[in-house]
């Protein structure tokens, strides 16, 4: 079954080996995946929270990770009216989970916000929620 992944996530599963690996077998995100995630590797790694060699590192992961990048025609207008629909001014959370709602699978996130916003779609789940499943 596919899983679709956000940034916080990939960023998780950047920090270990085989981080991408005990998620899913099948892992999907929208093309911003990659430059959110990999901004946030480089705040990281720009305010010295993480060395640069274990930054190297994971920007590697990142790069090379089993997710599989997703742009079906209809997630930017599904996204524009999931984030009329929860009230968000921007769109970026709304294309993780128009993209999940188009997959008919689950997302998995670690931003509680995202979490608590889409929750009444029954599909947005954490790690935690995954493990228990």
């Amino acid at each position: 079954m596919t899983l679709v992944i956000d940034a916080s996530v990939a960023l998780e599963a950047c920090g270990a080996a085989d981080g991408f690996t005990t998620l899913a077998d099948d892992l999907a995100a929208p093309p911003l995946m990659w430059s959110e995630a990999r901004s946030m590797l480089h705040l990281e790694s720009w305010t010295r929270r993480i060395g640069a060699e274990d930054a190297a590192a994971m920007h590697d992961r990142l790069e090379n990770s089993p997710v599989r990048r997703e742009d079906p025609p209809a997630l930017g207008r599904e996204a524009w009216q999931l984030a009329d629909e929860f009230g968000w001014a921007r769109t970026y959370d709304a294309e993780y989970v128009a993209l999940a709602k188009i997959l008919k699978c689950r997302l998995l996130t670690i931003d509680m916000r995202l979490r608590r916003g889409a929750e009444r779609l029954g599909f947005v789940i954490t790690p935690t929620e995954l493990r228990a499943a």
